[in-house]
């Protein structure tokens, strides 16, 4: 499956940015996505996932800021942020793979075979 991300921009920290990521083909209820993000000189982390059951996941630093949600006629997942950080910065993937992953697994890249480019996010005054 290929995924194309788009959304990114610069932002003052406190604004928002929803970034979105289509899909070729229809994919959910068959396969786990999630959006992970690399900052320069950092690993790449997950940020958000959805199971294939529709479960979401969500890393600490960004619990009650960020929302995953999907549009499944569209073929597209999405990512609303809000209250940005400059810590929020780098560059946002989205990511998917076959089948369900258990919560200890949906934020792992190594769980995850098809990627975007990714798009980039600047948060900065």
């Amino acid at each position: 499956v290929q995924l194309v991300e788009s959304g990114g921009g610069e932002v003052q920290p406190g604004g928002s940015l929803r970034l979105s990521c289509k899909a070729s083909r229809g994919i959910w209820g068959a396969y786990s996505v999630a959006w992970f993000r690399q900052a320069p000189g950092k690993e790449r982390e997950g940020v958000a996932a959805f199971a294939t059951d529709g479960g979401k996941t969500y890393a600490d630093p960004v619990k009650g800021r960020f929302t995953i949600s999907q549009e499944q006629v569209e073929n597209t997942l999405y990512l609303q942020m809000n209250s940005l950080k400059p810590e929020d910065t780098g560059m946002y993937y989205c990511a998917a793979a076959f089948g369900y992953k258990y919560p200890v697994q949906r934020l792992s890249p190594h769980e995850y075979d098809s990627w975007g480019q990714g798009t980039q996010v600047t948060v900065s005054s």
